[in-house]
């Protein structure tokens, strides 16, 4: 059945089931002129929004319903988690052709209610509009200490430049995609990386706490952009090291087998979602350490922090200095 048959208020009211995850901070949720949460005294109130839409950001027969409703979430609560905050609630802008499918709509929100309750993060409203074209514009709000809030701002010279996982597989599982070749059993892993991202939430808040990161930012646009973000924010000169960019051993072997090229993708394919950071130098093997017991996974310094007069250079492995530009993508350039 189709939404304009269906109807709009029979829709949100079935879609509203089962959308708080955290009612201690609930007052008023979804079915009034807008929603009231309790705010937690001592904490800064954080918030970000972010639209996905359809042929700019996905392509609707390639991705599905369920795949693109956590991704809605994941790339706000990524926002969220660059600032050492905690996510708390979102509200959700739908814009919908008349025609689209009740059931399509329904799967949507099994992918939003996933990443959700992965992170009790309470659905508290939003709006339905029809439009010619699918997208989905989620605003979240969390909340932070005033002394765990990490901006871009704040790295310093002589600072660790680190990244929380592996880099460049969603821009591989893209480019698998953009070649037809997404259905392939073999390559399924790496686009689940692209269609399925999972944001650093956990990680975002360990690193703020930790009192040794003095800046982040999360990894949407592409490592060269992001680290540039952090470079004007901070007013600093930045120097990446190729050799220790890190690479999942899957987009290792697809770089070889579609002759694509890894560094490429992790400094201009975007949407990888981790999380770059600078930490004090003197506490970059206490962090990898305790990092490494708390999430048994790996760390990655990737470079340091250089004056301003420097610029932003990339070490290539034969340890020449090049120029790092901004190849990250640009809605409007």
């Amino acid at each position: 059945m189709k939404i304009s048959e269906y109807g709009e208020f029979k829709l949100i009211e079935k879609i509203a089931r089962d959308t708080i995850y955290d009612s201690q901070r609930v007052v008023v949720g979804i079915g009034d002129d807008t929603a009231a949460e309790k705010v937690n005294p001592g904490h800064l109130l954080l918030s970000t929004c972010d639209a996905l839409v359809d042929g700019v950001h996905f392509l609707l027969d390639k991705i599905s319903p369920r795949q693109l409703g956590r991704k809605g979430v994941a790339v706000n609560l990524s926002d969220i988690a660059a600032m050492g905050g905690k996510p708390t609630s979102i509200l959700i802008t739908l814009a919908l052709p008349r025609d689209t499918a009740v059931n399509w709509v329904e799967d949507l929100y099994v992918g939003i209610k996933e990443m959700c309750s992965l992170y009790k993060v309470n659905i508290m409203g939003g709006d339905m509009v029809s439009s010619p074209v699918v997208s989905i514009s989620i605003t979240a709000l969390g909340e932070v200490k005033p002394e765990n809030l990490i901006k871009r701002a704040g790295a310093c010279v002589g600072d660790a430049v680190m990244v929380t996982g592996p880099l460049g597989d969603s821009g591989g599982g893209l480019e698998i995609i953009k070649r037809g070749l997404e259905k392939e059993p073999y390559w399924s892993k790496l686009v689940e990386k692209h269609l399925n991202p999972i944001p650093q939430v956990l990680e975002g808040q360990y690193l703020a706490k930790t009192g040794y990161v003095t800046s982040m930012n999360d990894i949407s646009d592409g490592l060269a952009s992001e680290i540039r973000e952090i470079s004007e924010a901070s007013r600093v000169g930045i120097e990446l090291w190729e050799e220790r960019i890190p690479y999942s051993s899957l987009l290792l072997e697809a770089a070889e087998r579609l002759t694509i090229s890894p560094i490429k993708l992790a400094l201009s394919g975007g949407e990888d979602y981790q999380l770059v950071f600078t930490c004090k130098s003197n506490r970059v093997k206490e962090l990898m350490k305790s990092f490494t017991r708390e999430f048994s996974r790996e760390l990655y310094l990737i470079g340091e922090i250089k004056p301003a007069e420097y610029g932003i250079k990339l070490r290539s492995i034969d340890g020449q200095c090049k120029e790092l530009l901004a190849r990250g993508y640009n809605h409007f350039a």
